[in-house]
């Protein structure tokens, strides 16, 4: 009765306007030994209102001379390594917090928005927003390294933004980094035997710093929330989440709906939606690519918040898979083959629900035929100033096939999804079934030809693209 009761709250009092205001995107990390296969997991949808692209690059190792900088938006920079690294890049013109990035080393990032209460952080040369994720993936080797990165910029410029959540993960740890508006930041590893949900609140809790295997952060953390009167030491012991997020965040109906369901699908414990939620939980059983791909489908399915014969993308209650996707993902990421075929991101164009998750190995040579609107080169200078017609949908571009496809299904969902649940159930079955024997063959290879091996991938994600967009 009390689900029921909040269900019909919710949908009598939560407006279109607070469903998107921010609180969107949607992460699952898995430790090693909370999956079937030994690797490390990231499952993440990416959410974004109003007009936009999503292009996807292969960014080459590139070397850099002495003293060349990497230009942030606001003004400030950061002097360049010898070299850095080559990565996957899924680049969504115009924005500054949305791309999401697979390097060479099999570290994945994406994030998510954590509003905080900071109101008036501390910046130095305006601070750092957009560059801090693409620094990360070009110079970090490890989810670590890269955690130990963001926390220095952050530390040393400023978060331009009001808090956010990047999730870090390679083939051996995983990791949440929680920045703040300024110079604050806590970082947690999730346990290997773990499971951990965020939606778009922070969900780091208590914290030991002097614990360096699990945590880091800013040193001064506890004491800045305390001279700030967000945390009172007489009230018990600290905790990050209830000190700096923003009020709003923590009662988001979005944001608790989204948590529990997730940590529901996948937890040995049954959760209700009142219930004080854990950072990580052991899942009931080992988890599978597909069981995250179904988390990022789900829309309630089998719960009082599902309405029938409606489509849930316009149901006021968000959903993990919403109106708002731009794109979903899961990394699986196995530290027992060479990275360039153990690391690969499933990807889901636009909505996981409608649309097939296909492998993109990260040792990939370029990108399929159509998934990029320009260069690389040509992407990065045009990043905050794209050409006026950018969202002129032009069919040579997959984004508009997939964003056509995904508007078909607006009027008559229940229909459309049943016809292309078999078409995803097709190609999908043939990819785990083949998965296995594809990369023994592409492993063979690598030990006598590594260019042939890289070729084989190459094609390989070519070829289940296109029957994507052939269907």
């Amino acid at each position: 009765m009390i689900l029921i009761f909040a269900f019909l709250l919710v949908n009598s009092g939560c407006s279109n306007k607070e469903v998107n205001e921010e609180f969107d995107c949607f992460s699952i990390l898995a430790g090693r030994e909370a999956t079937i296969d030994g690797s490390v997991m990231f499952a993440h949808d990416e959410d974004d209102s109003g007009k936009q692209i999503v292009n996807y690059y292969k960014v080459p190792s590139l070397k850099h001379s002495q003293n060349e900088v990497i230009n942030f938006k606001n003004g400030g920079a950061s002097v360049q390594p010898d070299e850095t690294n080559s990565y996957l890049w899924l680049e969504m013109p115009g924005m500054s917090f949305s791309d999401s990035y697979l390097n060479q080393y099999g570290v994945c990032i994406g994030s998510d928005a954590c509003s905080s209460r900071e109101k008036k952080g501390a910046l130095t040369d305006g601070g750092i927003g957009y560059s801090l994720r693409k620094i990360m993936a070009e110079r970090s080797k490890t989810a670590r390294e890269a955690v130990k990165i963001g926390g220095e910029l952050v530390s040393n410029y400023g978060y331009t933004s009001s808090g956010r959540t990047y999730c870090i993960a390679d083939p051996n740890e995983a990791w949440m980094l929680s920045v703040v508006n300024g110079k604050h930041w806590i970082a947690q590893r999730i346990p290997d035997n773990h499971v951990a949900v965020i939606p778009n609140y922070y969900t780091i809790r208590e914290i030991d710093l002097e614990d360096t295997l699990n945590f880091l952060g800013s040193a001064d953390i506890v004491e800045y929330a305390i001279e700030k009167e967000w945390y009172n030491p007489d009230n018990g012991p600290f905790n990050f989440r209830e000190a700096y997020s923003s009020s709003g965040t923590l009662k988001s109906t979005g944001n608790i709906y989204r948590m529990w369901r997730g940590i529901n699908l996948l937890s040995e414990v049954d959760y209700n939606v009142e219930d004080d939620f854990p950072f990580s939980f052991e899942p009931e059983k080992k988890i599978g690519i597909r069981d995250f791909m179904k988390v990022l489908r789900d829309h309630y399915e089998g719960t009082d918040f599902y309405i029938d014969n409606q489509n849930p993308h316009m149901s006021n209650l968000r959903s993990i898979c919403s109106n708002t996707n731009q794109y979903g993902f899961v990394a699986q990421l196995r530290s027992n083959m060479p990275v360039e075929i153990g690391a690969v991101l499933w990807i889901a164009p636009r909505r996981p629900c409608i649309q097939s998750f296909i492998p993109w190995y990260s040792g990939i040579t370029i990108v399929p035929d159509g998934f990029g609107r320009n260069t690389y080169k040509q992407a990065i200078i045009e990043h905050f100033n794209p050409p006026q017609d950018i969202h002129t949908p032009v069919p040579e571009l997959a984004y508009w096939n997939y964003f056509k496809e995904s508007e078909t299904s607006i009027d008559n969902y229940e229909e459309f999804f049943e016809t292309k649940n078999t078409e995803i159930d097709a190609i999908e079955n043939s990819l785990f079934k083949n998965q296995d024997g594809f990369e023994k063959e592409v492993l063979k290879t690598w030990e006598i030809n590594k260019e042939k091996a890289l070729q084989m991938i190459t094609d390989y994600t070519a070829k289940w693209t296109k029957k994507t967009l052939d269907n």
